[in-house]
């Protein structure tokens, strides 16, 4: 093997030519420490690096890859797609059976606007609610991540009532000053909130199931009443599924919660990552009445040169076509419980405090007695502890999320034999 496609080499040539050397912050394993893996290829459940090491993978893209990587459905019909023209900036018909397929599935979207990026969906459903609601303020909750927008990149005041501060260089104060953060799950807070300043709330964008501050619920009873609050005070409710949407359920989070609570739906749901099945591509949508304000139509400006990339959707609709079948969501959440369950039974027998949860093809675990409720919680401990548990998974050929606020996902690809390599592969790794 030529020192030339290391890892180490390649990562040393990046950073000559790129910030960090990466495309993306977490890719840098700064939290974790160490040197990336720069994949070469994948199959299945499985990556393999510049170095030719395979690992059984559970970060599948962030998310999109439900049904594993190179799915024969899906790859064929990106090559019949590309074949007939990377990009035309002209309406395609494929868009439009992209958008009902995903209108069919999510019974609180009647109309959809295509984008390419989950942030910016959320960047320009936040905008929609403005226009429509002609109000300014959003709440938004630490731990929640919604994308590099400006407007987003605020953490938490000092009180309830102090605006955030920007968290990042280059985004002014001024731009930050119509965004409240609130504490995750803490439904007590979020009802001074609405007391203090109901009538000014444009919206409140949540994530269902948080997959930034590794895999966080929102309770029955704070989603609950964030609905309540919103509908009283004609606020519109954004739910954020970039991560959760067709991921968790054919239906997506807000499906789960339609069981759990009466009558319950968002206005506003923000679609990414499995809806383009590894393309970029993501979706923002509502009701016609919500929807109606957006330009050509409305006065909200939206606009972008590759909505509805026509390999993209190719993309999206193929593997939304596959995820539809029946029994598909039983199967993979099966899976999923199988090794949170199983992960959560080693550690106790190698008596380490360690606790998950799981839903669909998404989960999280914490090393920890019991489930965080909220950002503070999540990281109150088991940094150092994570982080040799991950190398270590590494170097046993599992390919976890660099990072211990980041969830994991479980594809359709990967076997009970893979599960089991894993579970293997944690008991020693734990005892490191």
């Amino acid at each position: 093997m030529s020192t030339e496609t290391t890892n180490a080499a390649l990562f040393e040539r990046a950073q000559a030519v790129i910030p960090g050397g990466v495309n993306s912050p977490v890719r840098a394993f700064r939290a974790v420490g160490g040197t990336p893996r720069f994949i070469r290829s994948a199959q299945g459940a499985y990556m393999v690096d510049a170095e030719g090491q395979r690992y059984i993978d559970y970060i599948g893209s962030w998310g999109p890859m439900i049904l594993g990587h190179g799915h024969p459905a899906v790859l064929e019909a990106v090559q019949r797609a590309a074949t007939e023209g990377f990009s035309f900036g002209a309406p395609t018909e494929r868009e439009i059976e992209l958008v009902e397929a995903i209108i069919e599935q999510v019974p609180s979207v009647e109309q959809l606007r295509l984008v390419s990026s989950g942030t910016e969906a959320a960047m320009s459903a936040i905008r929609l609610a403005r226009g429509a609601t002609g109000r300014s303020l959003l709440i938004k909750f630490e731990g929640c991540y919604h994308g590099h927008a400006d407007a987003l990149l605020v953490k938490a005041g000092s009180g309830l009532a102090t605006f955030g501060h920007p968290t990042s260089a280059g985004v002014p104060a001024e731009v930050v000053q119509h965004t409240m953060v609130l504490e995750y799950n803490n439904v007590e807070q979020l009802e001074e909130a609405f007391a203090l300043q109901g009538a000014e709330i444009a919206c409140v964008m949540v994530e269902p199931i948080a997959g930034n501050m590794n895999f966080v619920r929102s309770s029955v009873p704070f989603m609950t009443r964030l609905r309540e609050l919103c509908t009283r005070h004609g606020a519109l409710l954004v739910l954020d599924e970039v991560m959760s949407g067709f991921r968790v359920a054919l239906g997506s989070a807000q499906s789960l919660y339609a069981k759990l609570i009466p009558g319950f739906k968002p206005d506003v749901s923000v679609f990414g990552k499995v809806i383009g099945g590894g393309m970029p591509l993501a979706a923002f949508g509502a009701s016609r009445a919500v929807m109606q304000h957006l330009a050509p139509l409305g006065p909200v400006y939206q606009a972008g040169t590759l909505s509805g990339n026509p390999v993209a959707t190719a993309c999206g609709l193929a593997t939304l076509r596959e995820i539809a079948k029946p029994g598909f969501f039983d199967a993979l959440a099966a899976k999923t419980k199988r090794l949170v369950d199983g992960l959560e039974t080693v550690a106790r027998e190698e008596g380490v405090p360690l606790v998950g949860d799981c839903e669909g093809g998404m989960f999280g675990f914490f090393f920890a007695e019991s489930l965080p409720q909220n950002y503070k919680t999540v990281m109150a401990g088991g940094t150092e502890r994570f982080n040799r548990f991950f190398h270590a998974m590494l170097d046993r050929g599992v390919y976890l999320a660099p990072a211990m606020y980041e969830a994991g996902f479980v594809s359709a690809a990967h076997s009970d034999a893979d599960i089991d390599a894993t579970l293997e592969a944690a008991r020693t790794a734990l005892r490191a």
